[in-house]
């Protein structure tokens, strides 16, 4: 299991991060330099043979435990995870389980949905209590957005969705964000 110093390490030397859906993504992510997967999308019967193959290829294996078709979104998951598969971390956006998995010793990312001004504001309030080891806000924003949730957060940034080509990634790594995170694999070997 790595750790969380090892993952900023990772993330900084390779700051793309190859968010799949499905097993055709997964194969094309395994063949890419990125040293992160994010499993966005899986069924509990699936899980450990995912986390095997992303492992198995030397890389960092993360589930996003919200979106585990067949698996409730509570401490027995995280339980689940923990003991019977091989995934060094989770992403959450229910506060409750990141907690609970970072007492798990698991990784954790929590993903923030920034849809206008007012989720803004309750993102920047609940980033003063976050226990995550990062924080993951998606849509991609914009760069001064980015700036200031970097200087708030005071925990590594990774920016996702919509992210679609290198210009949107150095966007994002040069407004301060650690790692982008993208579903599209044109621009995992970016």
């Amino acid at each position: 299991m790595i750790n969380t110093h090892e993952l900023y390490e990772k993330l900084e030397l390779s700051p793309v991060v190859a968010a799949v859906k499905n097993e055709e993504e997964l194969r094309e992510a395994l063949t890419t330099d990125v040293e992160v997967v994010f499993v966005l999308q899986s069924h509990l019967m699936q899980l450990q043979d995912l986390a095997e193959k992303i492992k198995a290829s030397g890389k960092v294996a993360i589930l996003h435990v919200d979106l585990v078709k067949g698996l409730s979104s509570d401490e027995s998951a995280i339980d689940y995870i923990k003991q019977c598969t091989s995934f060094d971390g989770i992403i959450s956006t229910k506060s409750a389980i990141v907690r609970y998995a970072k007492r798990q010793q698991l990784l954790v990312i929590q993903r923030f949905f920034l849809l206008d001004s007012s989720a803004l504001e309750n993102v920047e309030r609940q980033l003063l209590h976050t226990e995550a080891d990062l924080v993951e806000v998606l849509p991609n924003v914009s760069p001064k957005i980015i700036k200031e949730l970097v200087k708030q957060s005071r925990k590594p940034l990774i920016v996702g969705g919509l992210i679609r080509d290198k210009e949107d990634i150095m966007g994002a790594l040069g407004a301060g964000g650690l790692a982008v995170s993208t579903t599209k694999g044109t621009v995992w070997s970016v």
